[in-house]
């Protein structure tokens, strides 16, 4: 099987932060990582989510963006599935020991060796704020 990942894209209702994770190497990233054998790429971001944030949080029905990158040199590309969901601001976060979880504005920017995603994101939270601001009419 091709390396698969799954992350999860955590705006506020509001759609004006994200939710992101400090990796060690990468910066600050949106939770998530491998899927296991056998585990859904679903399941897998939701797994992830509560792993790195301590959030349990339903995931929005159609995921957010597909991508390929490599996320180490000696590794072999990898097929991301990036979910989304919108938590509100006030939940507790219980990151992960030396992995810390934090709200970012997302008209800022935030240190990542991904910097693409910052307008991945961004576009994303544009696309569910209008969604939103349609279906509330």
């Amino acid at each position: 099987m091709e390396p698969l990942a799954a992350e999860v894209w955590v705006t506020d209702p509001a759609f004006e932060h994200v939710l992101l994770v400090k990796h060690r190497v990468r910066g600050w990233v949106p939770p998530g990582g491998k899927v296991e054998p056998g585990e859904a790429p679903r399941a897998a971001a939701a797994r992830e989510l509560l792993e790195e944030t301590g959030l349990r949080t339903e995931l929005l029905p159609e995921p957010a963006a597909v991508a390929v990158r490599s996320y180490r040199a000696d590794w072999s590309p990898t097929l991301g599935l990036s979910y989304a969901a919108i938590v509100g601001r006030d939940v507790p976060l219980v990151g992960e020991q030396n992995q810390p979880a934090a709200w970012f504005r997302l008209d800022t920017g935030w240190d990542s060796v991904f910097p693409e995603d910052r307008e991945r994101i961004r576009a994303h939270a544009r696309r569910l704020a209008a969604g939103r601001a349609v279906g509330s009419h």
